[in-house]
């Protein structure tokens, strides 16, 4: 992430939990309150992207969707079961709670017992763009946006997110 030599201070550190991560997590916060204090469950979907081969992290390539649930703890294990059996009917590879478990957002704001249904997915890129089999260069990465080529996985997202929402409806 940064360059030897240009790794931020601790204070810088400080700043940036200060100026970002701190009033993030508490808007966050704000707005589960807000969404609890006028339905009995709801769900928190935490979407993020990587590289399917990342050696420095892990040996070998990622399913293309990875959901964590950090073991379970932090959703109802209805709605996991039905979230894994969209991803199973996709074709494409997928794991719960393997690699990622669920991060910060799902570990810390997941609380089934309290309403609030946390689930982390992890989209391997190749699951959505041409993602180049080599290393990424100034030369081959980022590479365009295919409407085409995502959308199988826009539309198993969809699914995912309208079945989340009918599920904390029920």
């Amino acid at each position: 992430l940064y360059n030897m030599g240009d790794e931020p201070t601790p204070s810088e550190i400080d700043q940036r939990r200060e100026t970002y991560f701190a009033p993030y997590h508490a808007a966050l916060q704000t707005e589960i309150d807000r969404l609890r204090g006028m339905h009995e469950n709801i769900v928190l979907y935490d979407c993020h992207s990587i590289r399917s081969v990342l050696p420095r992290l892990f040996e070998g390539t990622l399913p293309v969707f990875n959901l964590g649930t950090n073991d379970g703890r932090s959703t109802d294990p209805s709605l996991q079961q039905k979230v894994a059996e969209i991803l199973a009917a996709t074709g494409e590879s997928w794991v719960v709670n393997g690699r990622f478990k669920g991060g910060w957002i799902t570990r810390s704001f997941g609380q089934p017992q309290n309403g609030v249904h946390a689930l982390q997915m992890e989209l391997s890129n190749r699951g959505y763009m041409r993602e180049p089999a080599e290393k990424g260069s100034p030369e081959n990465w980022p590479v365009p946006y295919d409407p085409s080529y995502a959308a199988p996985i826009r539309a198993t997202l969809k699914t995912i997110l309208e079945t989340a929402i009918e599920w904390a409806g029920r």
